[in-house]
């Protein structure tokens, strides 16, 4: 694995102090077109990586959060996801729900429905195969901040409906948000965002995937934020890499 350095002149500050070395890096967001440009440069670079063929996928991601009062709110969401940058279609998925606080903005109870198309290669074949899921599922999210960092836990539950087949699903979603030029998150803030999700089914194969993701984000303000990030999806039968391009909406 190779790393990329990129050097930033004014950005970085050293200090020495008592005859030892003491690396104080400060970073000057004062000037917030730096950092913009950089997650420019970071959206624009993989077009000109996957404008050729490659096992590098990627999904196109919008979620979506409507206010309807201080306890309920609906859920909408949007996922196109790709074997390649665009055009190979592997999965689309469209979920909605409604859930309830049980406290102020926080502690979510949800009920939900997704549709979900896709269209998997046949095995050693360039053949492919598609087929519908229907999915009612029942979750959990509770949320916490430390200064910087916001926690997010989601306890998923799925029943999984398919032509002529039924499952059940389990789900565990941690992931944290880490302001980078903030005291904590708010608007015009840059972030660093990770998170681990395990599936678990409740029947023949327990172990259904484990997804990791790294990324990094820019709240532009409490209604929408971004974030450019790479997932890699592990299965009992392949480990893949997966671009992704993520939208939040709340409205």
């Amino acid at each position: 694995m190779s790393a990329l350095f990129i050097p930033f002149r004014g950005i970085f500050k050293t200090s020495y102090i008592s005859n030892k070395i003491n690396t104080n890096v400060i970073v000057n967001f004062k000037d917030q077109h730096t950092m913009k440009k950089i997650l420019i440069i970071l959206i624009l670079t993989p077009f000109s990586l996957f404008a050729q063929k490659s096992d590098f996928g990627n999904w196109f991601i919008y979620f979506g959060d409507k206010k309807i009062n201080k306890h309920f709110n609906w859920h909408h969401e949007v996922q196109y996801r790709n074997f390649n940058f665009i055009g190979d279609t592997e999965q689309l998925l469209l979920r909605t729900g409604v859930g309830y606080n049980l406290s102020e903005n926080n502690n979510n109870l949800h009920l939900g429905y997704a549709f979900i198309y896709s269209e998997p290669y046949v095995a050693d074949t360039d053949e492919k195969s598609n087929f519908n899921e229907h999915r009612i599922y029942q979750q959990f999210i509770t949320r916490q901040s430390f200064g910087r960092v916001s926690l997010q836990h989601r306890y998923r539950f799925e029943q999984r409906f398919f032509e002529d087949d039924f499952r059940l699903r389990l789900r565990y979603f941690l992931a944290a948000n880490v302001a980078i030029n903030r005291k904590q998150m708010e608007d015009k803030t840059f972030y660093l965002s990770i998170y681990n999700e395990i599936f678990i089914n409740l029947e023949q194969t327990y172990f259904d995937r484990n997804r990791l993701y790294g990324g990094i984000g820019y709240r532009f303000s409490k209604l929408v934020r971004t974030e450019i990030g790479v997932m890699n999806q592990t299965t009992n039968s392949v480990s893949r890499n997966q671009l992704n391009l993520i939208t939040f909406v709340n409205i």
